[in-house]
């Protein structure tokens, strides 16, 4: 392997490669690829040795399928039209930067796993700041005019409780937390992202089910940056909230 100087992320080699960062970290599971490991489930990869080795191998690069959105037209939606659709059982409707978007509702792993994460942090922030509160979906969070989100899950910390209105969240909670599914990889991963990043969310995880891992990122100098990640097995512990232990063989399994 080369020397550290050349060494990238799994997120810049997957970006790199255009592919998701589960694709790499399933490579690297898989010893598809070669990687330094720098610390427990802390990869680094060279691009180039990389390259080589997936054009050396049988295996291809996979192609990776774009999330399907639906939208009723080119109009630059708003909270307020938003307000005006009617309900639609098996579908949940956000507004991401004026585009209005429509997903089928989560299946039940989905559900589990959201489930036993909302414990922990429940529990954990119950302990660390009992003001604060933790929420689920369905529940409108509004970042603006022209974006009403539906996070899977939230801490909203208790010096943010103005924020907290009778119908909806108002504003940028201290956590989001989205758990990916078949129709919400590249949405979760790129324009709520996004989203997330501009409305200054200080905190932002990806838990990803079928790929078995979670990355948290964490707002440093105006962008995200990956503070922490894991999978299979790992206990995820955040450097930001001091005792937080995600173990996710309990959450993912």
């Amino acid at each position: 392997m080369a020397e550290n100087k050349e060494l990238v992320t799994a997120q810049a080699l997957a970006d790199a490669l255009g592919l998701s960062v589960e694709t790499i970290w399933r490579y690297t599971r898989e010893n598809k690829i070669p990687y330094i490991e720098l610390g427990k489930r802390q990869y680094r990869y060279n691009l180039q040795d990389v390259i080589q080795a997936l054009s050396g191998s049988s295996s291809t690069i996979a192609r990776e399928n774009s999330a399907q959105y639906q939208s009723g037209d080119n109009k630059l939606f708003t909270y307020q039209d938003y307000l005006q659709l009617p309900d639609q059982p098996g579908y949940r409707y956000e507004v991401l930067e004026g585009t209005l978007v429509k997903d089928p509702s989560p299946n039940v792993m989905h559900q589990r796993v959201s489930r036993r994460l909302q414990r922990i942090l429940e529990d954990y922030f119950w302990s660390v700041d009992p003001d604060g509160e933790v929420f689920d979906a369905p529940l409108d969070t509004t970042l603006g005019e022209i974006n009403v989100v539906q996070p899977d899950l939230f801490y909203v910390s208790g010096e943010q409780k103005n924020i907290i209105k009778e119908a909806r969240i108002d504003g940028s909670p201290t956590l989001i937390v989205e758990i990916l599914s078949p129709t919400s990889r590249r949405k979760d991963r790129l324009q709520k992202m996004r989203i997330y990043q501009h409305a200054r969310v200080q905190h932002y995880w990806i838990v990803d089910p079928e790929e078995k891992t979670l990355e948290c990122f964490a707002l440093r100098e105006g962008a995200y940056a990956v503070v922490a990640n894991g999978m299979d097995e790992d206990a995820v512990e955040h450097p930001d909230f001091v005792g937080l232990i995600i173990p996710l063989k309990e959450v993912l399994a």
